[in-house]
């Protein structure tokens, strides 16, 4: 009987590995001290800014609207993206803490996809508030009331769920044999199912079907969005106001590219990328879960009048 538990324990130890080691950047080890660097600033400018614009929003209530509650919800899941995966990516970096365990690898792993799936659909909700406020304003309160509000950010949350939790399953479903060493900084579908002693096949085919039917989609809905958008704009009879509008718009676009590009370079490299250097794709892979959390506030917060002008108001009264 002990033979036969023996043998089940180490079997079960090579099916699943009971902890994983993360890396870091690979490459890079003698500089993950430097480099945790600029990567904790860019957390703290994260927190700071979401959690000045949510505190900004949720306590005026003449800022309850319909585009600032999405951009209210848009903080919330860059707070929580950057969350899931910086805090252990600086104890690698400062404190070589590389272990992780099995369970909250695949935990940080459903997190991170999850709310990237989440976040590409508040930016197809919000550029579909943009399209309505500036194509149709005179049905803007009645298209987008509180309660549609309510069924968007929940079908936002639910839709990444959805097609999130079937990753789980398949890594779940893979033999290890003793591989328990992951070249990045956190927890990716892909980087965990690249050890596993198996075809990984399935997981290839899912994570392709939900990159270029989810988060693809979202990309041409957005687009076509501003299309609709800039043709409005160009229809503006004053000057100024095409220009403040395009100034907008850019810079809406620009931090749109900043959160997909990055992601779907990550996201191909690890399948047809060979000859990207490793350190190059893990840094890549680390800018979608950290730039657009910093720069969303500054875009779609401080660049809004009304929210600079409380913001302003707010520290003044600080001092």
């Amino acid at each position: 009987f002990l033979i036969m538990l023996s043998a089940s324990v180490i079997n079960d130890t090579a099916f699943h590995p009971p902890t994983f080691i993360l890396l870091g950047i690979p490459g890079m080890q003698d500089q993950h001290v430097w480099a945790a660097i600029p990567f904790c600033s860019m957390y703290i400018l994260a927190l700071v800014g979401n959690g000045t614009i949510l505190y900004i929003i949720m306590t005026d209530r003449t800022l309850h609207k319909p585009m600032y509650l999405f951009l209210c919800l848009l903080s919330i899941t860059d707070l929580v993206l950057c969350s899931t995966t910086l805090p252990k990516m600086l104890t690698i970096f400062w404190f070589k803490s590389h272990i992780i365990s099995y369970h909250g690898c695949l935990t940080q792993m459903f997190f991170v996809h999850t709310i990237f799936a989440t976040e590409s659909a508040v930016l197809l909700a919000m550029a579909f508030d943009r399209y309505v406020a500036i194509c149709r304003p005179l049905h803007y309160t009645s298209i987008l009331n509180a309660m549609v509000i309510g069924k968007i950010g929940l079908a936002c949350v639910v839709r990444g769920l959805l097609f999130v939790f079937p990753f789980v399953i398949l890594i779940k479903r893979l033999p290890f044999c003793g591989h328990h060493i992951i070249p990045h900084t956190y927890c990716e579908h892909m980087g965990i199912a690249k050890l596993a002693c198996a075809s990984i096949k399935p997981n290839t085919v899912y994570g392709l079907t939900v990159a270029l039917s989810v988060t693809g989609m979202d990309v041409v809905l957005i687009a076509a969005s501003y299309s609709l958008i800039l043709q409005a704009v160009l229809r503006l009879p004053s000057k100024d106001a095409r220009f403040r509008a395009f100034s907008t718009c850019g810079a809406h676009i620009c931090v749109i590219l900043i959160f997909y590009v990055p992601a779907f370079f990550s996201f191909f490299t690890h399948r047809f990328g060979h000859q990207v250097p490793p350190h190059v794709h893990i840094i890549f892979a680390n800018l979608y879960l950290l730039v657009p959390p910093v720069l969303n506030p500054l875009v779609y917060g401080i660049n809004t009048k009304q929210i600079r002008l409380r913001i302003f108001v707010f520290f003044m009264g600080r001092r």
